[in-house]
């Protein structure tokens, strides 16, 4: 007897890119629409939601014996779900041990908690080679990690932990622990300028990176970042994601951007 949930619709792309990797994509029979990770799901699963808004007609329809969401934003989705008699797990991971613990919840749901401890084990390794090499460095970057370009939104919780593990330091650590965006607005964007990043990354939440934009902001060409050319675009699907995207291509790309300003001291 099979156990676990057979019919899953995942509202967002974590949970569907872990269930591949898990070699469970059987069981998911519907998405995100802004899922892109794998791209394998998007050609061959049926899009049901956004990220604030879903089809519930369509979920219905799908007849799931499962959804499962992320974060208080899709509190109204869930509970629709729920008065229909659906069941909804909904996740609220927002560190890089929230996102592990996530991960091995949705594995032992679908019979998958032992292969989960092993992915889960060799990721750890290799985050820890990162801080290894990290070491090297000459001295650790200030990084500023832009979420949003107007206002100015900082990085969540995970990504600022990925800066650490990666070799930099985020420039607005006190933001990090703060869970939703409109907390982790710069009121004052002379801050970022007086706080002076070395490397500066940007990753707005789909919406294309500009960072000739960004260096021509009023008082930004003396920032290190801008003098050196610094200025790089992160995949909001490789980042801003609280799955395994983050915590591998993610964190690699932080990581060869941040020593190979290293090997430029």
């Amino acid at each position: 007897m099979v156990l676990g949930p057979q019919r899953i619709v995942c509202l967002t792309e974590e949970t569907t890119e872990w269930l591949y990797l898990l070699g469970q994509s059987e069981r998911i029979v519907g998405i995100s629409g802004y899922t892109v990770r794998p791209a394998q799901a998007r050609a061959e699963k049926p899009r049901v939601s956004a990220y604030l808004s879903a089809k519930i007609d369509k979920i219905l329809a799908l007849q799931p014996d499962c959804v499962f969401g992320f974060s208080d934003l899709q509190a109204d989705i869930a509970a629709e779900l729920i008065r229909k008699g659906v069941q909804v797990c909904v996740f609220n991971q927002r560190s890089v041990a929230e996102i592990y613990s996530m991960m091995f919840q949705v594995a032992a749901l679908v019979g998958q908690g032992d292969a989960a401890q092993q992915w889960i084990a060799a990721n750890q390794q290799r985050l820890q080679a990162l801080v290894d090499a990290a070491q090297r460095l000459p001295r650790r970057p200030r990084v500023y990690f832009e979420e949003w370009d107007e206002p100015n939104i900082s990085a969540i919780r995970w990504v600022s932990e990925l800066v650490g593990i990666a070799g930099g330091d985020d420039c607005f650590p006190e933001l990090a622990r703060e869970p939703m965006g409109k907390h982790r607005i710069i009121a004052d964007p002379a801050e970022i300028v007086r706080r002076n990043p070395d490397i500066i990354f940007g990753s707005w939440c789909g919406k294309k990176f500009r960072p000739e934009k960004v260096a021509a902001r009023p008082g930004w060409h003396d920032v290190n970042a801008v003098k050196n050319g610094q200025l790089f675009d992160i995949k909001s699907c490789d980042i801003l994601q609280p799955g395994p995207a983050a915590l591998t291509d993610g964190v690699e790309q932080l990581h060869r951007i941040i020593m190979a300003w290293g090997a430029k001291q």
